[in-house]
This record gives C-alpha cells, structure tokens and sequence, in this order.
C-alpha cells in the first residue's frame, strides 16, 4: 500500500476527504497530516479519523529537522492540501516529482506568490472571468509553476461575490482532487 502523507494550513476540508477517500479505496493510506498552524481545524480533523497531526515551526521547516522526520516515513507522495509556505528546495530534491499541489485557478492564470484562497477568487471576479476552476500540479521551486496534472473548469457568470467563486471552485476539489492523487499514485505519470 502506498504512503500518502498531507501538509495544511487551514480547516482541512480537502485532507479530510482526501483520508476518507483512501481509508476506502485501499490503494494508499495517509501516514500523517503536517500543519505549520496549530490552531488550524485540519488537526482536529485528522485526529478524529485516526491520522496523526503534527504541528512545526518555521524553523524546523527551513533547518531541515522537518525533512529529516518526513524522509523516515518513506512517503510515495506529499500532497498540499491548503498548504501557504513555499516548498524548499532540499524537499524538492529529496522527492522529486513526489509532491502534489492544488491551486484554485487555472493555472498560469492567478498562480504565484500571494494567490490563495480568497485572493485568487477576489482576482478573478476583479478581472470579470467567466470560468475559473482547479489545477493539481508537481510541485518545484517556484510558486504554481510544476507541470500540471489536471485542470477542470467551472462557469461562475453568474457569481457576484468571491465567496460563490469559492463555493464551485471547492466543488471541484472535492469532486476531482482525491481521484488524481490515486491516478497520479497508480501512474507516476501525468494524468491531464
């Protein structure tokens, strides 16, 4: 069975879906969930399924004390679930395309530094966008610009607000962002 093992930064609605979908499916389980927050929901919710949750700081992220601990668990894959801080490149290079990210845009529309969550759906509706969507991608040392794996769109013409944009946008993880990490786990190749 392959080894999932998820890093987030918030309320943890994908990392618990993406743990019910494998607790279910028997082809990975998720080891562990990792947080750089430690007032964040996805704690609560990975301890209530039976995941482990650790909590780091910036420092043991950046020293390396991090990637040592994950290296001893031997993931086949690290998933971004909701994750802020940019990867280090020492965690690139011990996990060479072993590591997966979900953007709430299109990419290369509305990637890079500073666009997350509510910011990336404020851009869009700013820039009266008609669609939006998901993209999963590799992660590598810049900011959304791994080679993509999936991408799904969704119409929001009729959205007025970043919150609705939200809303369709967090449909589609829900719906596509555990069946790639599965094809992605199955393949190690490019399912888009």
């Amino acid at each position: 069975m392959k080894k999932i093992i998820l890093f987030a930064s918030g309320s943890g609605t994908n990392t618990e879906t993406i743990i019910r979908y494998f607790a279910l499916q028997k082809t990975a389980k998720v080891e562990a969930v990792f947080t750089n927050n430690p007032d964040a929901a996805v704690v609560s919710r990975a301890q209530g399924l039976g995941v482990p949750a650790v909590v780091f700081t910036k420092a043991d992220f950046e020293s390396g004390i991090l990637l040592e601990e994950i290296k001893k668990l031997s993931p086949d894959l690290i998933v971004l679930a909701g994750f802020l801080w940019k990867i280090p490149s020492a965690f690139i290079a011990a996990f060479p395309n072993k590591i997966l990210n979900i953007h709430p845009a299109l990419l290369p529309k509305y990637g890079g530094k500073g666009m997350y969550g509510i910011h990336v759906h404020q851009a869009v509706l700013a820039n009266r966008e008609t669609h939006t969507g998901i993209s999963i991608h590799l992660v590598n040392e810049h900011y959304d610009e791994g080679a993509l794996l999936f991408q799904e769109s969704t119409s929001i013409s009729g959205c007025t607000s970043a919150q609705e944009v939200a809303h369709k946008v967090h449909e589609l993880e829900q719906k596509h962002f555990s069946k790639t990490i599965e094809a992605y786990l199955q393949n190690q190749t490019y399912v888009c």
